[in-house]
This record gives structure tokens, C-alpha cells and sequence, in this order.
């Protein structure tokens, strides 16, 4: 069973607890992970600097004569995790339109794949500032995305079909206001027709009735009378007529005119041809550009647009009862373009044209590109999906690894990976340094990142002497070769004088183990002082207490 360098003796003791009194397990052996994997790699070898990058903490530890200096052994709170978070929320903070996307399970998987460790950090990070070098360098990773499917546009039956329906379903609104004004005016007009009957006889009630449609005598009543009757008049015209072209309403044939003006008369005029769909285009390209300006104007306060949107709402809001004929035309409806902050001009049959024309220059003209235009912008965007969804892992390989030689990215107060490493070797003299760093040897999941050797290599040149010499060395699966030297040394003859048995472990506690080359070092926990007994002593009236051993 492996455990961590150095573990609580109350750590073991819960771990033996469980293995002999919930499994019920005859012995157990306890050692080292990075003691084993040194061992299979380098079974003869008495001196070295084992540095065990684990997935929570980096161990060094210098192994002298064949045993572990635990007195200058030293951690760092820093190991593979620390990595995978770093790199989550740097991805997270790059491309927040991806959050969920992002998950610590695919930032482990890039760490693995994509991550490696800079031997000079500074000059890596000025490389990765050209933007040549970016493009040639930069890891584009495809996220997982869904195609929505493009609805095909609407055939030309099924374009006319909508418009015959649009032109009935107008047709039916203006007819139905129309026999509700007819109604209205038809009762308004009998009311009048029965006060002009009160003229003789009911003086009274007929000034009542003047008084109320603010009328001065009965020539103003039978002027309003008539009109009345010319206004019923004209309505019921309008009506028979909307009747009768109801059944006839057909496509407005402009379109099919556009159509038969977007092909040439001669192949000598082509361009000519062509220049004038150009025009054609940004003609309509100006208007609606025009249209969009209007809108942004009447958003604004104190322009003359907006001033003019202003100036007909408060025509509309006047309450005039008497001649109150709005609707009765059919351009009196356009002022609600007019104040619509949406630019209510706007035209779909322009619309309709422009894609006309663009496909036409499409398909004849080489030079076309469809730029600037609402029908060709969502196709570019679902063209671009792809592009949209990857994510761009440039600076990030290196900087999420360089974790293990700067904690303090992460606002960590300990020193680096090759700080420390500094640090131990200078608690040793010359020779015993030179007998260390001879194999400094990496071992643990992070030891997997390529351009760490390299990078400690440069470390300790740094740190060591003039034409000094030293070595680092990997494991051969940094990842399983523990697992593959508790393999070892339990297929070894000495295995059974390291086992703790259950009956040692009932005699001695669950914190104890036996030592070997690859273990910890037992250091028994002290024994708790008893409990000191108390006396009380009368002193002066007081009761005072002393303890007594």
C-alpha cells in the first residue's frame, strides 16, 4: 500500500483500521510512491534527487546512502490539479461564450495533449507576442456544436400564395372597418333625421340636441345631414367595389417585370448590363441604409426627425369628433410609418428585389462578393459555426505547466520547483551536492510534460558551479512505475519481514509499520501525560487547587 511521504501516524492508523477491520485483510506492507518508482528504475543506486511531481503536491527528496533525508525532504503545495484549474479558468476567461463548454474533464485532457513546459519562459512568452509566430504555433481545438439546419427560402408559388393571402386578409380589415363606419354613420344620421323631425313643436329638445352635436341653428343641422348622407354614400361604393375585386386579386406584376429587365437584350451591351444591376443594387443599399439612419435619428432626442415624430403624435392625439374621417383613405394609414421608431418604410418587396438582383450578379458577374448585404450575412455566420466553436490554445500551453516553477501565478507564497531545489542542495556540502544532482531523477504524472528535463537542466546550470556536472534522468512511465516497483519489491524473497501482520497490529496500533528502503520512517507518537489530580486547600476562606503527579 502507497502512501504519502511523510503521512500522520493517525493517517496510517485509520488506513490499517479499515484494511484489517473492515476487509479483513492478514497483512500489509506500506511504502512510498516515489521510493518505489525510483527503485525499479534505478535498483542499485545509493545517492540521488528524487523529484515526485504527485496530482496535489511536488516531494523533493534526496536519497543519501541509500535512505531518505526526511530533516532536508521538502513539498510543494502544487501538482497536476493546481494545472488542470489554472488552465479551466483561463479558458473559462478567454472565450466566455463557451462556459459550459469548457469543463475541467476536456482542460485534463489538454493539459495532457497539449501543455509542455518552456526551457526559457521569458523568451518563449516574446515569441508568442508575433503574431506570425501565433498563427504558425497556436492549437485550434474543436469544440462539440450542433448545425442548426438552414430553412430553404420560399418558392415563387409559395411567394405568391402568401401574397394573394396578405392582399385578402387586407382587403377583409378594410372592409370590415368600413361597415362598421357605415353602421356608425347610418345610426348618427337617423338620431339627426329624428331631432330634424322635434324642429316643429319640441323647441326645447331640439336645442338640446343642436347644443349637444354643437350645432348654432337647423341650416347647420341639415348641412350635416347631407354630408352624412354623401359620406354613406360613398362608403356603400367602396364596399360593392371591394366585393367585387375581391374574387380578382392577383400578384402585382413588377416582379415578373424586374425579372424579364434582369436579362440582356444583346451579348454586346453585357456590361452595360451588368452595370446597371450594380446600380440597381446600390440604389436599394442606399435606401435601406437610409432607413437604418432614420431609425438611429428618432432614437435620439432633439433631431429634426424626431422632432417631426413628435409634431404627428400629437396631431393623432387631438380629439375632434366631428369630422373625423381618418381611415377612409388608404394613405392615411402610411403616418404610422412615419412615427414608427422601427422605420416603418421599410419595403419587402425591396428586399425581394435586392436578392433577385444579387443572385443574377452572382451568378454573371466574377467580381461580385455580396458583401453588405442582409440576405448573404446568414450564410457567412453559419458558414463560420465551426470557426465560432474552436478554441485557440496558444500562450496557454506554456503558461498553465510553468505553475510548477511559479506558484505565485496562482497567489501561492512558496517558492518554485527549482528554488527549492536550490534550497535543499544548499544544506548539504560540495560533495554530497555533487553526488545528488549526479541523478536527479523525476518521477509522478507531472514529470510526463515534455521540455521539463530540459528546463531543469538549464535550472542547474544556473545553480551550480563552473564546469560542474550533472544528471536528469526520467522514469520510464513516470505515471505506473510505482505501481510497477510495488510489484517488484512484493515478488522480492525479504517481502514477509516487512508485512505487518494483524497481530502486530493488535499488539502495536494501527499507526505502526516496518521499515524498508522505500518506506517512511516510523516515529512512534508520543504518550499522552495523564491526568493530574486536583486537591482543594483552604487558604484564608479560599479554596485554591493544585496539581498533584
Amino acid at each position: 500500500m502507497t502512501e504519502p511521504f511523510l503521512n500522520p501516524n493517525y493517517s496510517r492508523h485509520l488506513m490499517s483500521e479499515l484494511l484489517f477491520e473492515c476487509y479483513g485483510v492478514p497483512s500489509v506492507c506500506y511504502g512510498v510512491d516515489g521510493l518505489f518508482s525510483f527503485r525499479h528504475n534505478h535498483p542499485k543506486c545509493s545517492a540521488a534527487l528524487i523529484i515526485n511531481c504527485g496530482y496535489h503536491t511536488t516531494h523533493i527528496l534526496p536519497v543519501i546512502n541509500n535512505q531518505v533525508d526526511p530533516t532536508r525532504s521538502r513539498r510543494i503545495n502544487v501538482g497536476g490539479i493546481n494545472i488542470i484549474n489554472y488552465l479551466h479558468r483561463l479558458l473559462q476567461l478567454k472565450y466566455p461564450a463557451h462556459f459550459t463548454a469548457i469543463t475541467p474533464s476536456r482542460a485534463e485532457e489538454l493539459v495532457h495533449e497539449q501543455t509542455y513546459i518552456a526551457v526559457n519562459y521569458q523568451e518563449e512568452l516574446n515569441c508568442w507576442a508575433d503574431s506570425d509566430h501565433y498563427d504558425d504555433n497556436v492549437r485550434r481545438i474543436q469544440l462539440p456544436y450542433t448545425v442548426q439546419a438552414v430553412t430553404p427560402g420560399l418558392t415563387p408559388e409559395q411567394q405568391k400564395e402568401r401574397r394573394k393571402e396578405l392582399a385578402r386578409r387586407l382587403i377583409e380589415i378594410n372592409a370590415r372597418k368600413r361597415e362598421e363606419r357605415l353602421a356608425e354613420d347610418e345610426e348618427q344620421l337617423n338620431q339627426l333625421l329624428a331631432a330634424q323631425d322635434l324642429e316643429e313643436g319640441e323647441e326645447n329638445e331640439f336645442q338640446k340636441i343642436l347644443d349637444f352635436y354643437e350645432l348654432s341653428n337647423g341650416n347647420d343641422l341639415q348641412k350635416l345631414i347631407s354630408q352624412l348622407q354623401a359620406r354613406i354614400e360613398r362608403t356603400k361604393q367602396k364596399i360593392a367595389a371591394a366585393n367585387t375585386a375581391e374574387d380578382t386579386v392577383t400578384e402585382d406584376p413588377k416582379p415578373k417585370m424586374l425579372k424579364q429587365s434582369l436579362k440582356p437584350k444583346d451579348q454586346e451591351d453585357f456590361e452595360t448590363w451588368i452595370a446597371g444591376m450594380r446600380q440597381k443594387r446600390q440604389e436599394i443599399l442606399e435606401r435601406r441604409n437610409a432607413r437604418r439612419q432614420r431609425r438611429q435619428d428618432m432614437a435620439k432626442r432633439r433631431t429634426a426627425a424626431a422632432q417631426e415624430r413628435m409634431r404627428l403624435i400629437s396631431q393623432l392625439a387631438r380629439k375632434e369628433k366631428r369630422d373625423d374621417t381618418f381611415g377612409m383613405r388608404d394613405e392615411d394609414w402610411d403616418v404610422y410609418k412615419v412615427i414608427n421608431k422601427e422605420g416603418g418604410d421599410s419595403d419587402s418587396d425591396e428586399e425581394q428585389k435586392l436578392l433577385e438582383l444579387e443572385e443574377v450578379l452572382r451568378r454573371h458577374d466574377p467580381e461580385f462578393e455580396g458583401s453588405g448585404s442582409a440576405g448573404t450575412s446568414g450564410n457567412n455566420n453559419n458558414g463560420n459555426t465551426a470557426e465560432t466553436h474552436q478554441l485557440h490554445v496558444g500562450i496557454e500551453c506554456i503558461r498553465a505547466p510553468e505553475l510548477l516553477f511559479q506558484p505565485s501565478m496562482i497567489g501561492s507564497v512558496e517558492a518554485g520547483l527549482a528554488e527549492t531545489i536550490e534550497f535543499v542542495l544548499c544544506g548539504y556540502p560540495s560533495d554530497v551536492q555533487n553526488a545528488l544532482v549526479s541523478n536527479v531523477f523525476l518521477t509522478g504524472g507531472c514529470a510526463s510534460f515534455s521540455g521539463l528535463p530540459e528546463r531543469l537542466r538549464r535550472e542547474l546550470q544556473e545553480m551550480r558551479p563552473f564546469k560542474s556536472t550533472f544528471s536528469v534522468t526520467v522514469a520510464a512511465n513516470p505515471t505506473l512505475d510505482a505501481w510497477y516497483g510495488a510489484r517488484t519489491f512484493s515478488s522480492s524473497p525479504d517481502l514477509s519481514q516487512y508485512l505487518l501482520t494483524r497481530l502486530e497490529y493488535e499488539e502495536k496500533g494501527g499507526e505502526y509499520l516496518k521499515e524498508h528502503d522505500t518506506s517512511n520512517k516510523y516515529y512512534p507518537s508520543p504518550t499522552p501525560l495523564p491526568q493530574a489530580e486536583t486537591i482543594p486547600l483552604p487558604v484564608g476562606g479560599e479554596e485554591i487547587e493544585i496539581d498533584v503527579f
